[in-house]
């Protein structure tokens, strides 16, 4: 027979209990987490104490997590499960919807909502039939819901920051059937035609094969050829769970049959430049972002926009941006370097693109303004300036991509400057 090792558990056995159930709760929040890092976490915890708060955060946050993007979910789950007495409140009022007027309008936080789902574990009441409000009088009160959106319309106008661990699955799967389409562009070669300009060499030819007789014109037209997209996805902290987004996204333009693109290069960008194009290129979507993860180091790191800018123009710029390419830089903007240096970089690349589009998860606040000093420097070099929060931002941007006299938000706010 098996032989196990003993456990040696805490003097309090409700403690070993309750990490045990956090560690369920972090489960159904999406971290892998199984039975050895549970006792693991018990023993840690022994070893380590949990006099200080501080002290049984980290201890737990060494257990449970490594990948950065578990983090944001770690700490809310702690918080909710650990410190907050009321944290079922907190719960309950992340997963049920909002009615205006009666519920405090205050947005989800990072995570939050995941952490709530997480913790109810189903025991939520479905959205999709919500309970009949009652009268005073205990009679129903019917409510006409036909002007309300249905949940796929709902999803698109959703911040990607504020989605449960079910809604991100569900707006994958509509980014995955999603499409950029462009219009192709004319290109100096031509090639025959019934209908266009005249091709008088090959008129010409035809004549003197005939000792001189033209018996027919020949005419031309431009051959189309299709533009390459670029993309620069800032990775840093503020920006890394919409980044994982828009890289699914552009994963399935990637893999498109029939999009229109010539090809689509892909780079990361935080503290230094990372080309993931290779990565993306893989059919199966989890394989491709796992290895683009580990191929850029600098995830949820700092920003340096103007220095990452300087390398993509002297290193990459002209390998890529080939016959009309179309730019898609995704950054809120927020650079502490020189200014004037990223302003000097921003106006190179937009001189090499046909377009350089810039979508900024920030513009949808309503009263966003290009105060920092690194969106000063950007926008005015820029063709496009568009949100990028949200799946019906992406749709819009599939809509005007092809239309070069798209600027979004751009006129707007430089009227401001």
């Amino acid at each position: 027979m098996v032989e196990h090792i003993p456990l040696e558990l805490p003097d309090d056995p409700k403690l070993a209990g309750n990490i045990t159930h956090f560690a369920r709760a972090l489960r159904r929040g999406g971290l892998p987490i199984g039975p050895g890092r549970v006792i693991d976490a018990i023993r840690a915890v022994e070893a380590a104490g949990f006099t200080e708060k501080q002290d049984f955060y980290w201890t737990l946050h060494a257990c449970f997590v490594n990948r950065p993007e578990h983090r944001a979910v770690f700490a809310q789950i702690f918080r909710l499960y650990w410190r907050d007495p009321r944290y079922l409140e907190h719960m309950m009022a992340a997963m049920l919807p909002a009615v205006r007027g009666v519920q405090e309008d205050r947005s989800a936080q990072a995570a939050e909502k995941r952490a709530a789902e997480a913790l109810l574990d189903g025991a939520e009441a479905p959205v999709d039939q919500p309970e009949q409000p009652k009268g005073e009088d205990g009679s129903e009160l019917e409510i006409d819901a036909s002007l309300t959106m249905s949940a796929e319309e709902r999803l698109r106008s959703l911040d990607f920051e504020q989605m449960s661990t079910a809604e991100m699955a569900a707006a994958k799967r509509m980014l995955s059937r999603m499409k950029l389409p462009v219009q192709p562009i004319p290109s100096r070669r031509s090639k025959p035609a019934h209908q266009g300009r005249v091709d008088a060499a090959k008129t010409l030819r035809a004549a003197m094969r005939r000792g001189g007789e033209m018996h027919k014109i020949e005419r031309k037209a431009p051959r189309l050829r299709w533009p390459n997209l670029v993309v620069l996805c800032d990775i840093s902290g503020s920006m890394s769970q919409y980044s994982r987004v828009v890289l699914h996204f552009l994963h399935a333009v990637s893999n498109a049959k029939g999009a229109g693109w010539a090809k689509v290069h892909a780079f990361t960008f935080g503290t230094q430049l990372t080309n993931i194009t290779r990565h993306l290129g893989q059919r199966d979507v989890d394989a491709a972002l796992a290895a683009a993860g580990a191929e850029a180091q600098d995830w949820e790191g700092g920003t340096r926009i103007g220095q990452c800018l300087e390398t993509f123009n002297r290193d990459w710029s002209r390998r890529v941006m080939g016959q009309g390419a179309v730019v898609l830089v995704i950054t809120d903007g927020l650079d502490r370097d020189d200014p004037d240096a990223l302003a000097k970089q921003m106006q190179r690349l937009q001189l090499s693109s046909k377009r350089l589009i810039w979508l900024n998860p920030l513009l949808r606040w309503d009263g966003f303004a290009p105060k920092a000093r690194g969106i000063a420097a950007m926008l005015p070099h820029v063709d496009s300036f568009r949100a990028g929060h949200s799946i019906a931002s992406l749709e819009e941007l599939a809509e005007v991509i092809s239309r070069p006299d798209d600027v979004g938000e751009k006129a707007r706010l430089m009227a401001g400057l």
